[in-house]
């Protein structure tokens, strides 16, 4: 790269070149060790008092703390360390590149970008101070599989608001979607393929579900929905049964996915799925089931007159000229761990694209803006 670089930029390059592949997404993944001790190492030469915590060896999360001369209020800044594969990514994901004002490599959209202007914009509003309350910086391991990394910081660590910088196009992100998984296991009896009257078609009777399935995807577009989400939905992930060809299969597993939205819980989804079930009982000859809820995660929403949505939406608007405009997410973010742990919070992060995809880019001049606005969000929040 032969452009100069702001230091957010330059920053964010060093991090990219790091591989912090989450090993719980990719077998043998280089897991967030490397990047971990890169920052520790700038944090701490900026008199960052830095925390590791890494209960799952090899995966490591960081809280570094600036802290305020008392009586002031504690903000922190979270964003995740661990990236998705390599695999197939469109050139060298681990050489940034600098092209037409962005930086391109896996992660600096998602989300190294945020990384690099949070610790810049902490380092900057600190050295600008003196701050009454504590900046806190949550770099955190395992978000792109289980939030392992936030759910850890969170055992020792709070604050009075926090901030996440998952990318967000400068916009302000005040809600997202949460969601539960489940399987879902149609029974049917094994048989020799000539015997259809030994045998029970887990695969046939599967059918009938499928069918159930997309009907209550429709009845959930067609209800409620939330301002800024939308409806619920739901969709089949994955399916398996069968073991040859001349066999009645006995079982057939079908994998799902509901999407939750902000008033909807794990229980309820439970119930909406049972009662599709039940009915399929009452009504289909033979149709048998077993349900395995598995990972859920709530969604999210914040309070728009919360003191970190109210500050950081003024500093936003000073420096894009015009009103942020509010958005919310159809994903998951640890945004609602820290909310579930009674800690106001907004996702607020740099612009570009290529989450997970082929070609990933940041747009620099959004990383220079929201280190901008980080920077004086921390400076008046913690003062």
């Amino acid at each position: 790269m032969c452009e100069r670089l702001s230091q957010p930029a330059a920053i964010l390059a060093e991090l990219v070149a790091l591989d912090s592949v989450n090993p719980d997404l990719v077998p043998g993944g280089a897991g967030e060790s490397a990047v971990a001790d890169h920052c520790a190492r700038w944090l701490a030469a900026r008199g960052f008092e830095v925390h590791r915590l890494e209960e799952r060896p090899g995966r490591p999360s960081l809280v570094a703390v600036a802290h305020g001369t008392g009586g002031g209020r504690t903000l922190m800044l979270n964003g995740h360390f661990d990236t998705v594969g390599l695999a197939g990514y469109d050139g060298d994901p681990l050489l940034p590149r600098v092209a037409d004002g962005r930086m391109y490599g896996r992660g600096t959209f998602d989300m190294k970008g945020g990384i690099a202007a949070m610790m810049v914009a902490a380092a900057r509003a600190v050295a600008a101070g003196p701050l009454r309350g504590d900046v806190v910086l949550a770099c955190v391991a395992d978000e792109e599989h289980g939030s392992s990394g936030t759910e850890e910081v969170l055992a020792s660590f709070t604050a009075d608001a926090a901030i996440v910088t998952e990318p967000s196009h400068l916009q302000l992100t005040l809600a997202h979607k949460g969601f539960a998984w489940f399987d879902v296991e149609i029974l049917g009896r094994a048989a020799h393929g000539s015997r259809p009257d030994l045998g029970v078609d887990a695969i046939a009777k599967a059918g009938h579900f499928l069918v159930a399935l997309e009907e209550w995807g429709r009845r959930l577009a067609e209800g409620p929905a939330h301002p800024l989400l939308g409806t619920g939905t739901v969709h089949a992930s994955v399916i398996e049964g069968g073991e040859e060809a001349s066999t009645y299969p006995a079982r057939c597993r079908i994998t799902l996915e509901r999407r939750t939205v902000p008033g909807e819980t794990v229980e309820g989804v439970t119930g909406e799925l049972t009662l599709v079930l039940d009915e399929l009982v009452s009504r289909v000859p033979g149709f048998r089931y077993q349900l395995t809820r598995g990972v859920h995660r709530e969604p999210f929403e914040a309070d728009p007159g919360a003191d970190v949505v109210r500050v950081l939406r003024r500093h936003a608007e000073h420096a894009l000229g015009r009103p942020p405009l509010i958005r919310a997410e159809p994903f998951w973010t640890d945004c609602a761990l820290l909310d579930r742990a009674g800690i106001p919070c907004v996702l607020f992060g740099v612009d570009g694209e290529g989450a997970h995809a082929a070609t990933e880019y940041v747009d620099l001049a959004s990383l220079d803006r929201l280190t901008e606005i980080l920077t004086a969000t921390v400076g008046e929040f913690c003062s």
